[in-house]
C-alpha cells in the first residue's frame, strides 16, 4: 500500500525539489501544497503527485485544508517546508510584516496540524518541521532577520510541545534547523552568498530523515548546516 506525504511549501527550491525526488518512487503518493503552485506544472501528468493550492496566510486556512484533504484518509508523513522571509531592521518593521511572518512561519503550521494530524494520529506518523540555523539556541544570528528567526524559532518549541503531548500516540514529531541552502530565500537574505548546498541535495537529506528517522528520536531539534549562515 501506498505512503501518503505530504509537502507544505512546494512551489519552490527545497520543497519543490522534495516532490520530484518522491515522486520518482510510486510507493508514495505526494500531495504537494503551495500558495503559488500553477495546476499545469510539471508534475501534472504524474499519477502518484496531487497538486493543491493551499496559501497559509489566508484567513480560511483550516477551512480550506480540510475541504482538500477531504478525500485523503491517512497522511503518513508530513513534511512543514514552507516559510516566509523579511529581511529588514527591526525598528522599520510594519506590524502587517511581522503578523504575515508569523502567520506563515508558526500560526499556519499550527492550523495545518489541527487538520492533519487527526488523519495520521489512528496509524502513526512522522511530522517534519523545517526551521533554521537561525532559530537554533546558541547558534550566530544575523541583523534584519529578527521576525523570521523567532518565528521559526517558535516552531522549534511548538515541536518539543508536540511531542510531548502526543508522546503516548504513534505520532514522531521532529525539526531540522537548516542552515544555508541555495535557495531563493537564501538570496533574499544574503545577495551574492552561494552556499555550499544546493536545494537537491538538502531535499535527498530531508526525505531521507523524514522517511526513517522517525523509528529513532521524537522532539528533537537538529541542526543541519556546513556553514554559517
Amino acid at each position: 500500500m501506498r505512503k501518503t506525504v505530504v509537502i507544505v511549501g512546494a512551489s519552490q527550491g527545497i520543497g519543490a525539489e522534495l516532490v520530484s525526488l518522491l515522486a520518482n518512487d510510486e510507493d508514495f503518493l505526494v500531495i504537494a501544497l503551495a500558495r503559488t503552485i500553477e495546476q499545469n506544472n510539471k508534475w501534472s501528468k504524474l499519477e502518484n503527485v496531487l497538486v493543491h493550492n493551499v496559501d497559509l496566510n489566508s484567513g480560511t486556512l483550516k477551512s480550506d485544508l480540510e475541504v482538500t484533504l477531504s478525500n485523503y484518509d491517512k497522511i503518513d508523513f508530513l513534511i512543514n517546508n514552507a516559510g516566509l522571509l523579511v529581511n529588514k531592521p527591526f525598528l522599520e518593521l510594519t506590524k502587517t510584516e511581522m503578523v504575515q511572518s508569523y502567520q506563515v512561519n508558526i500560526l499556519g503550521v499550527m492550523e495545518s496540524l489541527q487538520v492533519m494530524i487527526p488523519k495520521m494520529i489512528q496509524t502513526g506518523g512522522h511530522i517534519v518541521n523545517i526551521s533554521s540555523m537561525g532559530a537554533f539556541q546558541g547558534s550566530v544570528k544575523f541583523a534584519g532577520l529578527s521576525t523570521y528567526a523567532s518565528s521559526k524559532a517558535a516552531l522549534t518549541n511548538l515541536t518539543e510541545m508536540l511531542a510531548e503531548e502526543f508522546k503516548n500516540s504513534l505520532l514522531k514529531f521532529n525539526c531540522l534547523c537548516l542552515g544555508a541552502v541555495q535557495t531563493e530565500m537564501l538570496s533574499k537574505a544574503f545577495p551574492g552568498y552561494i552556499a555550499p548546498v544546493s536545494p537537491k541535495e538538502m531535499a535527498e537529506y530531508i526525505a531521507d530523515f523524514t522517511l526513517n528517522q522517525w523509528k529513532w528520536m521524537n522532539g528533537k531539534i537538529i541542526p543541519v548546516s556546513l556553514s554559517t549562515p
